[in-house]
Order: C-alpha cells, then structure tokens, then sequence
C-alpha cells in the first residue's frame, strides 16, 4: 500500500517517509497528410482557380502541459524518530519512493524551502443536472469506473458507509462519493487492488474508532494543552485556493512525555480527534470540482501541516514517545490518504537542516517538494503567507487565540 502525507516526530533523516509524484504523461502530436498536388489542380481547374504549385504539404501542430513560537516544558521533549527511519535513499529504492506516504504522522523530515505545484483549478467543471452534480464520465475499464462498481458491495461487508463526512453510495451522492474514491485510488497510483482494499479498511476502522466522535470529545488538559491548533489561513503563496486549513503540532508543549504519550490509546484518540476536526475544515461536502485522475494535476482537497520543534530535544529518545509516534504513523497513513498538500518542520536545528541539503540530491524532486525544513518559526510566513501567527513571521495573534483545538477540560480517571 502507498499513501501519501501526516504526524509526529523523528530525530534523524532515516525516520521520514518520502512521498512522490509520477512524471506528467506524455503528450502525442498528430498530423494531416496533405492532398496530392495533381488532385488539387484538378479541383482547382474546375473551379477556375490557378494551379497549386506541387509539393504543397500540411503543418502539423503539437500541443503540450509553498518569532518563533515559544513553549516551555517541564522536561526535554524528545522527538520521534520513526518516520525518518523509513527512509531510504539507496539507488536500488529510488524507484519506489513513487509510492511513498502522505497522510502520516509529524517527523521532522529536513527539507529546504521549495515551491510546490500549484493546484491549478481543474478544467472539467462537473456539469449540473436537477441540481446535482455529475463527475465527468469515464470509461468503462478506468480504475474509478471500477471501483464505483464496489462501492455497494464494499459498504456491505464493512457495515459502515461514510468517510471524512461522505455517505458512500452508487445510486445517491454519486459525486461525492467518487470524490472519496479518487483520493484512495491517487494515493495507491491507481491500483484498483490495493485502493480497494485500503478503502474496506478505513470502513472498517471508521465503524470501530469512531472518528467522528472523537473529534467532538473532551481530553485531558494537563496532558493535551498547547499540543495541536487547526487555522484557516488565506493568501497561501502559489494556492489556488482562497482559503487553506493548516494543522500545527507544538511538541515543545509537551511537560510530561509520560502523561502525554503514556496511555497510547487516549494520545491516538486525541490525535484523531485533531486529524478528524482538520479534515472537516476541508469541507469536502461542499467540493464542486472533480480531483484529477493519478498523475494528472493536483488534489486541491488538501491540508497543510506544521511540526513546530522548540525547545524540543533530538539528542534522546524517550520509549513512550517512539511508540506513539510509530503508532500515529501508521494509523493516519493507513486511514488518511490524500490529505495533506505540504508538510514543514520549523525551529529545526541547523544541522538537520544541512543534513537534508545532502539528501535532497539524490530522493525524487517532488518528494523535496513536499517536506521543508526551516530552522527559523519566522520563516514560515513565506511558504504560507501572512496568515500565519506573528511568532512564524505572519500578523495573527497566538496560535493560542486564533487556532482550533479539540475540546480540553479536566478529566478524571
């Protein structure tokens, strides 16, 4: 299975897992043969026109086609490490980093600043009919025509029927309910197989976890407080959106790695919980474009996500916090495709950052596209614009006061 972008930490470039993108298809020219000069006098005797000069030929034409924050800990956090040590950039890999991860879990994956593809509006605008929109036609042997196909029978043997707020459906909701099956099948490189078997596990996964739930819970404040904010930000440099949703992960929040990370299911309920609310600000129920096929333009249903390091150790690694983060990589990756545009690690040691300078080199370019790491919070204001909170360089107050969280109160045992 290959999924793209999403969630915490790691302390060497071995931890992160690169995602990539295929080369755009080729275009194909085609011509016209010209007409043959002793037929075209003749038409032109005819018609009393002069003779046409033999030799006369037809032209062809060929068309071608993104202050720092401060946060103090009781004790050095430790940043995870597992994301990074699924790198691997030996020259037999370098041909399945094409099918690396996206929706996974915040590991520093040292990048430099780059620029991303900018997601274009799509051409095909979804024609209406009765005040439903139609997903343009494919044919019969495409991988979503075919997946379309096992939408009924996939809901059936799982017993759950939504995803990311989508009710799955062949005969209501068509639109939407592709929409979801193209993010499962980009994120598989159009592997009907595996597409399909990722979707029959995140049906699964969403009937016994309960997402939508946990996104609406109460969690502990003296374990989860500072640790996650959701902002909507707008004028994101080279976005074809008006409005971006952007998820930060403060790890120098963390006071107790114990507290946090010791009760693995309550931190991958939180989470969730934060994963879930960021997904609902996409609005996906309200999308009224198509997502391009694999390969062919991208997915401007995306999120942004930002791994914020201050004061964060990378010197140790605490057990707990390997743990969940392995845990948190795995389950996002698994459940989560598609989701996320571009991921930065800010307030990074320069080091780190030299370090994947040297990588960059030699893993695909638009896996450096993907991953940015800023050694400065107050750089992120020109990947993401103005929006951005005032300790990363933008002019909105605290992540504190103007970001989103899910809901924190006291919670007893």
């Amino acid at each position: 299975m290959a999924t793209k972008p999403e969630d915490i930490t790691p302390t060497t470039l071995a931890d992160v897992v690169p995602e990539s993108a295929k080369g755009d298809p080729a275009t194909v020219a085609s011509t016209q043969p010209a007409a043959a000069p002793a037929e075209k006098e003749k038409e032109n005797a005819q018609e009393g026109k002069a003779p046409v000069e033999a030799g006369e030929k037809a032209k062809d034409e060929v068309s071608a086609a993104k202050d720092n924050t401060t946060a103090s800990a009781a004790e050095p956090v430790t940043a995870p490490t597992d994301e990074l040590k699924k790198l691997d950039i030996s020259p037999e890999k370098k041909a399945t980093e094409e099918s690396a991860t996206a929706a996974v879990a915040a590991a520093p994956v040292p990048a430099t600043t780059g620029t991303t593809e900018k997601a274009e509006p799509i051409d095909s605008t979804p024609a209406a009919t009765d005040g439903e929109l139609v997903w343009p036609e494919t044919p019969a042997e495409h991988p979503l025509t075919k997946l379309f196909g096992l939408v009924d029978s996939l809901v059936q043997e799982s017993g759950h029927d939504e995803v990311y707020g989508i009710k799955l459906s062949s005969t209501s909701n068509v639109f939407h309910t592709k929409l979801i099956l193209q993010k499962f099948l980009r994120a598989n490189q159009n592997d009907l197989e595996k597409a399909k078997q990722q979707l029959l596990d995140t049906l699964k996964w969403r009937k016994e976890f309960d997402p939508i739930k946990a996104a609406g819970e109460t969690f502990d404040k003296d374990k989860f407080d500072g640790l996650g904010y959701i902002l909507t930000v707008e004028g994101v440099p080279e976005s074809a959106n008006k409005k971006d949703v952007v998820t930060f992960n403060v790890y120098g929040a963390v006071k107790d790695n114990k507290k946090t990370f010791g009760d693995l299911d309550t931190f991958l309920r939180w989470r969730v919980g934060l994963m879930e609310r960021s997904v609902q600000k996409l609005d996906l129920a309200s999308a009224t474009k198509p997502i391009p096929n694999y390969n062919e333009g991208p997915d401007p249903y995306q999120g942004f996500q930002v791994h914020d390091y201050l004061q964060v150790t990378f010197l140790r690694q605490d057990p707990a916090v390997k743990a969940a983060s392995k845990a948190t990589i795995n389950l996002l990756g698994r459940h989560y495709p598609e989701t996320l545009s571009r991921k930065f690690f800010v307030n990074v040691p320069v080091v780190m950052g030299w370090l994947y300078q040297a990588t960059k080199l030699i893993v695909a370019k638009e896996t450096a596209k993907k991953f940015t790491v800023l050694s400065y919070g107050n750089q992120l204001v020109s990947e993401l614009g103005q929006g951005v909170p005032k300790a990363y360089g933008g002019t909105s107050e605290e992540l504190a006061v103007v970001g989103e969280g899910v809901n924190l109160g006291e919670v007893k045992a």
